[in-house]
């Protein structure tokens, strides 16, 4: 998978597990991801829950015969976090012919919870 010029690259969000029905990845908490308030924003906070919900769904899926994408996402922002590294765990909660449901917690470096997230994923069938 190539992540070069992509948005996962953009704000340095890692990969660190990839496992089936589980995903671990981190990202920074720097210039690139932080509100003018000098606080994690909001929406790289969702970029990073739908990325290991993505990688995640696609790992499940027939690569010959179907992709996935997002079809939902909410978010619950409950810590503010100014500068280190968040790390967001998804696992599946429902794995259906098409459709996905992912849990997603983002934890700071002392395992507080920063924001948890859900995500449905849909499945798409490709075109021959």
């Amino acid at each position: 998978m190539n992540l070069e010029n992509t948005l996962i690259n953009a704000l340095g969000i890692e990969i660190t597990t990839l496992e089936k029905g589980k995903v671990v990845a981190t990202m920074p908490v720097d210039h690139r991801t932080r509100q003018p308030f000098g606080l994690l924003h909001g929406g790289a906070s969702v970029a990073l829950a739908e990325t290991v919900a993505s990688i995640g769904a696609f790992e499940l899926v027939d690569k010959e015969t179907e992709s996935v994408a997002g079809l939902e996402i909410n978010a619950n922002h409950v810590r503010g976090k100014r500068e280190g590294i968040v790390t967001a765990i998804a696992t599946v909660l429902h794995q259906g012919r098409t459709t996905m449901v992912w849990d997603i917690k983002i934890v700071d470096e002392d395992d507080k919870l920063i924001c948890v997230s859900r995500c449905t994923m849909a499945v798409i069938k490709k075109s021959k």
